[in-house]
């Protein structure tokens, strides 16, 4: 053959490859034997390995690869990833649908689809290849796991049609693969996994990728961001879609239009739950019209238009052997019930919530009891009801501590509080949860700063609250026990990075009650310095949409505390970050740049920013970034080696920017 008939058949090859994938991972409709996929994949990698210029990103060969990742960096999401509200019974349901019908209309249509227990991941793709996956994180920010989520062999590496979109679904393991793992993980005397969810996060987790291909994890495609190339009516529509592009999706699903029809699917996911070759915790019912959704539009935190159902729970009996009483940060002593093991819904439970001294009291609750525990959600174990037919004559009521259990000051309740709570600033389990809450991924984010390495910090008397951990050295660290050079040297380098967060961060892990990362951003937003959000006063920040005046009550009794400002003053002098570095309100909403309203497209490669750097700074411009060109395209950027899109936007007569000319707009616009 000549080089040129030896590149199409190269091409070819990889094509029909491509394909046997999608028709084996994806319809679970294999056309060839496995054997027959594996002579034509040898003879693919035989033919890369002599030309290496010819492979590309989208091959076969290339979904898992072998250089070990340095960490994780942060990406933002184009939209937000937003959790959805929950209903725990029918009654629930039924609201849900009143409400949504009362808003649009009796004659509506509900799309129903099981609720895999997984992993929330983005895919994005442009010009039909996969450029980016991230994880779902705090819904605004998640991680880049892209190297991860190629080797997933149901995510298409190139789709069936070159366009752009982004796309949302759930990265689960198969319950065959998980029962294999833990074998496996028994035979060599290892922990096993509680369930198929931890292991899943676990191998997402990892920083080699041909770890993570070994877990053999899967992948259900659910929706996607809307773009000019993908512009569904519907949910019924946007599963089509999906489809005709190559991505997998959950066929246990149902497009029901009366209240009866989701009911029954609901009794028919429960009772098939466990024969399904994966776990499903409910089931997730969505107003199936697009134009409907956006008119209901969202509360802070979860779409109006879109309900998770949970399944009834599981219930088990065991004895109870005894109270574990902990102390939270902000002074509450919890409860938890530690039992003799008991399997439940698909996992050994020994501990349970006992949620207050109240529901202890009115559970009429006795040492050695046997109790019935169920899982909240199938999540939460918590014990439901005592079975006094099995109380000892012998038994004594569950003994009501009076005094601090760390600590040993007395305890109170606060009134009209239920809780127990110890009010010394100064006890020590309050100031670890409370550090510990701080350097949580959710907060200031501090690497390899855990429990353990805070207790022993607490324990040498190196700190006492969150804005000591800004005025240690290294040689601090080098005191701790079992703590080496590197070590120190990593940890104090992770704390010191902390300091850049946008200030958004900072008032999370400040623990402030009622404010966590989603309502933290959104006064970041209205109030750009910390310093303004201290002097604002109640009705400012009530005027933020979904925040309320407990919140804003939270807020100025927090910042009125005296204690509280030295805190934040040592923070500020420590050099944390006080102000907020992202798109503020005025910057997202006024508008005045070439790239402002603009639709864009990236292509090629860049050498002064990531593809994902590029992308936000396009959107802080007020632009919309996507994945193809198409007739609405006004911009296409194109960086080294562009493509088809740069000739399909030359065809269209789309404006074209070098990198050059790019950077030179981005100036003219900050």
């Amino acid at each position: 053959m000549t080089q040129k008939q030896s590149h199409d058949y190269f091409n070819e090859l990889k094509d029909k490859l491509n394909e046997h994938s999608y028709r084996y991972y994806v319809l679970d409709q294999p056309t060839i034997s496995d054997a027959a996929y594996d002579r034509m994949y040898q003879e693919l990698k035989h033919l890369e390995a002599l030309h290496p210029e010819w492979v590309t990103r989208d091959s076969p060969t290339q979904r898992v690869g072998d250089k070990l990742l340095e960490g994780f960096t942060q990406v933002r999401h184009s939209e937000p990833m937003y959790s959805l509200d929950n209903a725990f019974d029918q009654d629930d349901v039924a609201r849900f649908l009143k409400r949504v019908k009362e808003q649009g209309g009796e004659d509506l249509e509900f799309m129903v689809e099981a609720k895999i227990d997984g992993l929330a991941v983005a895919l994005v793709y442009e010009d039909g290849e996969l450029v980016q996956g991230a994880t779902r994180g705090n819904g605004e920010v998640g991680e880049d796991i892209t190297n991860n989520l190629r080797t997933i062999k149901s995510v298409p590496l190139r789709l069936r049609q070159d366009q752009g979109v982004e796309v949302r679904g759930e990265a689960f393991m198969p319950k065959a693969v998980f029962a294999a793992l833990n074998t496996e993980r028994d035979q060599e005397g290892l922990e096993p996994f509680a369930n198929p969810r931890n292991a899943a996060a676990g191998a997402l987790r990892q920083i080699d990728p041909q770890q993570v291909a070994k877990r053999q994890l899967d992948v259900f495609i659910y929706g996607a961001v809307t773009n000019p190339s993908f512009t569904p009516s519907s949910q019924s529509e946007a599963f089509e879609q999906l489809k005709e592009l190559g991505f997998k999706t959950n066929p246990y699903r149902k497009l029901c239009r009366t209240e009866e029809e989701v009911m029954d699917f609901l009794e028919e996911l429960t009772r098939v739950r466990h024969e399904l070759p994966y776990d499903i915790d409910g089931a997730v019912i969505k107003v199936n019209d697009y134009a409907l959704q956006e008119s209901l539009g969202f509360t802070v935190k979860a779409p109006r238009w879109a309900m998770a159902y949970k399944f009834p729970a599981e219930v088990a009996e065991t004895e109870l052997l005894h109270i574990d009483w902990t102390v939270g940060r902000t002074g509450v002593v919890t409860p938890t019930a530690v039992m003799a093991p008991v399997h439940l819904a698909g996992t050994t439970v020994q501990r349970a919530t006992l949620h207050n001294v109240d529901y202890i009291e009115t559970l009429d609750l006795y040492q050695g009891d046997t109790v019935a525990v169920q899982k909240a959600g199938d999540i939460i174990p918590e014990v439901t009801t005592v079975i006094k037919a099995h109380r000892s004559s012998q038994a004594v009521p569950v003994d009501i501590p009076q005094v601090c259990p760390e600590c040993h000051s007395d305890l109170v309740r606060l009134h009209e509080e239920v809780a127990l709570r110890c009010i010394n600033p100064l006890c020590p389990a309050q100031a670890l949860a409370q550090l510990t809450y701080f350097v949580s991924r959710g907060a200031m984010d501090i690497r390899g700063l855990g429990q353990r390495v805070l207790e022993e910090l607490l324990k040498a008397g190196l700190i006492q609250d969150v804005a000591d951990l800004y005025y240690l050295q290294e040689e601090d660290f080098m005191q701790l026990p079992n703590t080496k050079e590197r070590s120190a040297h990593n940890l104090y380098t992770a704390i010191q990075g902390s300091k850049k967060h946008s200030y958004e961060r900072l008032l999370t892990g400040l623990g402030i009650r009622h404010v966590g990362a989603q309502i933290a951003l959104q006064l970041a937003q209205h109030f750009p310095s910390l310093k303004e959000l201290m002097q604002a006063e109640a009705r400012e920040i009530e005027k933020i949409d979904g925040i309320g005046s407990r919140i804003s009550q939270s807020l100025i009794q927090y910042f009125l505390n005296e204690d509280h400002q030295r805190l934040i003053q040592r923070l500020k002098e420590a050099g944390v970050q006080m102000t907020y570095d992202g798109p503020s309100l005025e910057e997202l909403d006024v508008r005045d740049n070439y790239f402002a309203d603009k639709t864009v497209v990236l292509t090629g490669a860049l050498s002064t920013y990531t593809r994902a750097e590029a992308r936000s700074l396009l959107e802080n411009l007020g632009a919309r970034v996507t994945g193809s060109v198409s007739g609405n395209t006004d911009i296409l950027i194109a960086g080294a080696e562009a493509g088809n899109s740069l000739t399909k936007a030359k065809s269209l007569g789309t404006d074209i920017l070098t990198e050059d000319e790019f950077i030179k707009l981005l100036e003219e616009s900050e």
